[in-house]
């Protein structure tokens, strides 16, 4: 996997609506008029600098040690005429003499500047830069009123002062230096994105980085309130560790935005865990309290992402922010299966120089697949093959409610009621746990819950010859040639072994306990599009625990990701049935020629296929299904309280009756229930001809439609019009379409359900032929449906 640029950590706003960086001595915890100040410093700098140098000189002499002869202690010029304070706007600007006295040694100012005669232009420039810094401090001493601050602003002040007389570069003096945490809050957030949503398609995955994007922005702008404050919100919190942070994060971070002589790092990089415990709570409740009043101003494209999904994401970041036991602060988090430290490619890249103050609404440049479904160990450019250091799959997480983009369709449930249902039963404490040994539980719940208990654990491995042996990947392959020789007793081992440690297999392994209990071999083919699983088995006294179907789903979610959509296999009598749960079928939609030459083929077994749909996150389908169940029940409920009517039983069938319609039965039309049309009959005969005509030309376009083109030839097929006595095909029916003999719909389709029955009755199930009838009927009726020639 190729490394991503990543996202570019932008504004620190919030759609239209955000928090703007406060400048040095505002005060509060959330600044006005902050980037305005900061632009008045930069604009006085551009300024200055555009000076001619003799100007330059005298702003520097005021803050440069005599040197005249005499060891003078002056330690900076200063002007018999002053300006006026304010400085008037009319008044002309003196030329600048350097021969003028120092009011305070009497000493010219040539004398206090001797030591910049032949230093570069680009080097005055940058004093010059911290002269205005220095105003500026002194300017923030003074107006701040909360003690600690005072103090940090006024070291920063001689910290500058002295840089400019030394002519050096200011250099914090502290007993550590950033970053001051590991893993950084960054790194945690990414982490935290990783260990929740890797498993989500891409579209979903975007959504998500958008949302942490938003939210480490806020944190490189957001305001720390100052110890005094904490104390008196939090009088029992630990008063000198905030104290430490408030200080390092002025200095580091907040003072370097608006003086740019101090180097600036950004809160997200340098700070860590405990400083986002800190300011996690105040800083979630500000944020979508301030989002709730300002929901107006919002652009209608963000307003569903920060209304609907920031809240949720925020409130499963918290509960990973204040646990004792998350993962996601771990230093071993991306630590690669043999121990060594894979490199971090992370879903959130670090900031440009030069940083955008205001909020881009533009496409966020991100490489989808930084944010796969296998995880932690992350593949990069400088990272070893998933062959031999094994790709280890993390339980996924249900993704925040995503509105569905497809189109409105008659009879829908209002999204406004979905959304209202939905935060009913967001807390999956709401939603009542299914016993395990419940017949209405799904089969990999149990395997689900033991993955992310830590009990089990998902593995991508596979032999390689280009790289040193990992004694773990080997001892696992082991484990996986001795699983599947005592679970596949009429393979022969020497087959199986070959395989397994067949470098251009791979195999998804299942680990309990650090030693193999299962797992899947297969074979990717890219350029043909399907993948053949080859070996499929878990060992006998860890079955019936839902393993296989929880293995299966984490292969079809690794093969989403790998961007390979069917899956190919020979399953043998005993192995049928648990295909068929997984999704597989004999109807095989991979074309023969792609596959015929590539796959081994077994005497005596059934060739099955499966396609997967990459809008599906398999390892969590079934709780999903679980939720649209809840809210189904909820939807029938409310229902069901808004009649309030409770009607008698029907008693006309005790009398004799044997059916009466729907409609006659008493409440029903109450419940919303309309009668269902079979289809409509189109009356117009040119609207008829155009939408048969529509619908022919797509099914002839079919890739399945070639067997069915023309009549079929007494050559190629002998005894065929003995067998079949009413022959149909596609020329003949455009013929008679053209002849207006479709006078109805139901003439046209009998003659194209015509063309499927006698592909069925003449040809066997196995053939070709056979399979692509099945396709194109399920393709025609997909046409007549949409057409509304037929009820859906």
């Amino acid at each position: 996997m190729a490394d991503s640029a990543g996202i570019q950590q932008g504004s620190p706003a919030i759609g239209a609506a955000g928090l703007v960086p406060a400048a040095p001595g505002a005060g509060g915890t959330e600044g006005s008029g902050a980037a305005g100040g900061s632009a008045r410093i930069a604009v006085k700098k551009a300024q200055l600098r555009s000076s001619p140098r003799p100007k330059k000189l005298e702003k520097l002499g005021v803050y440069s040690s005599c040197k005249a002869e005499g060891a003078c202690k002056c330690n900076g010029w200063k002007s018999q005429n002053p300006p006026p304070t304010p400085p008037r706007t009319d008044q002309q600007a003196n030329a600048v003499n350097l021969q003028e006295p120092c009011r305070s040694c009497s000493h010219t100012l040539g004398d206090h500047v001797t030591h910049l005669e032949n230093v570069s232009e680009e080097e005055v420039n940058r004093l010059l830069g911290i002269v205005l810094d220095v105003e500026y401090l002194y300017t923030c001493v003074h107006k701040e009123e909360d003690a600690d601050t005072k103090q940090v602003y006024f070291s920063l002040f001689k910290l500058l002062r002295k840089s400019i007389l030394q002519m050096g570069k200011p250099m914090l003096e502290a007993q550590e230096s950033p970053p001051f945490e590991r893993p950084s809050i960054e790194q945690g957030v990414n982490n935290f994105v990783q260990y929740k949503f890797s498993h989500l398609p891409s579209k979903e995955r975007q959504t998500i980085v958008e949302l942490a994007k938003m939210f480490l922005n806020q944190i490189n702008y957001w305001q720390l309130e100052t110890p005094s404050q904490r104390r008196q919100r939090v009088p029992t919190d630990d008063a000198a560790g905030y104290k430490a942070s408030y200080t390092r994060w002025l200095c580091y971070c907040n003072v370097p935005q608006f003086c740019d002589s101090l180097p600036r790092y950004d809160t997200t990089q340098i700070f860590g865990r405990t400083l986002l415990r800190a300011v996690f709570t105040v800083m979630r409740k500000q944020l979508l309290e301030q989002a709730r009043q300002e929901k107006d101003k919002l652009p209608p494209e963000k307003r569903t992402l920060i209304l609907t999904h920031f809240p949720k994401f925020l409130s499963m970041l918290e509960e990973e922010v204040y646990s004792h036991s998350s993962p996601i602060w771990s230093q071993d988090f991306l630590a690669g299966v043999s121990g060594g430290q894979i490199p971090i490619h992370t879903v959130i890249s670090p900031p440009a120089v030069a940083r955008q103050l205001y909020y881009s609404t533009s496409p966020v440049s991100v490489d989808p697949s930084t944010c796969g479904s296998v995880s932690p160990a992350r593949k990069s450019a400088s990272a070893p093959e998933p062959s031999q250091v094994g790709e280890k799959r993390k339980p996924p997480e249900p993704l925040p409610y995503e509105e569905n983009k497809r189109p409105r369709v008659v009879g829908d449930i209002p999204m406004e009621l979905i959304n209202e249902v939905m935060a009913t039963i967001a807390d999956p404490a709401a939603i009542p746990e299914t016993s395990l040994l419940s017949a209405h539980s799904a089969r990999d719940e149990a395997a689900r819950l033991e993955e992310r208990r830590g009990v089990i654990e998902f593995h991508v491995i596979g032999n390689s010859l280009n790289q040193k042996p990992n004694k773990r990947i080997l001892m696992w392959l082991v484990g996986l040639q001795n699983v599947f020789s005592h679970q596949l007793p009429r393979m022969p081992k020497e087959y199986i072994t070959r395989l397994v440690f067949d470098p251009k297999h791979k195999t998804l392994s299942l680990i309990k306990d650090g030693r193999v209990i299962g797992g899947i071999c297969f074979r990717m083919f890219p350029s043909q599009g399907f993948t053949e699983i080859v070996f499929c088995a878990v060992t006998s006294n860890e079955q019936v625990k839902g393993y296989g179907t929880h293995l299966m789903n984490h292969l079809k979610e690794y093969h989403i990701k790998h961007e390979i959509l069917n899956f190919l296999t020979y399953a043998d009598e005993y192995a049928i049935g648990y295909f068929k749960k997984q999704g597989f079928s004999k109807d095989i939609k991979v074309p023969k020629a792609k596959y015929v030459g590539y796959i081994k083929d077994y005497e005596g077994a059934t060739l099955m296929g499966c396609e997967l749909n990459p809008s599906i996150p398999y390892t969590e389908f079934s709780v999903i299904i679980k939720k649209q169940k809840e809210i189904i029940k909820k939807l029938i409920e409310r229902k069901q309280a808004q009649i309030r009517k409770v009607y008698p039983g029907l008693s006309c069938f005790k009398e004799g009756v044997r059916q009466i319609p729907i409609e006659s039965i008493p409440g029903i039309r109450e419940t919303g229930w309309k009668p269902i049309g079979k289809g409509k009959e189109l009356k117009d005969p040119d609207q008829l001809y155009s939408t048969l005509k529509t619908i022919l030309q797509h099914v002839k376009s079919h890739p399945n439609a070639w067997p069915f083109m023309e009549p079929v030839k007494k050559t190629e097929a002998p005894g065929y019009y003995q067998v079949i006595r009413f022959p149909m095909d596609l020329k003949t029916m455009s013929e008679r379409l053209k002849s207006r003999y479709y006078t109805t719909r139901k003439l046209f389709m009998a003659d194209m359900q015509r063309i499927f029955t006698n592909c069925r009755e003449y040809n066997p199930p196995e053939s070709e032929y056979y399979k692509c009838a099945n396709l194109l009927e399920k393709f025609f009726y997909t046409k007549i449906k949409e057409a509304g020639l037929i009820e859906k």
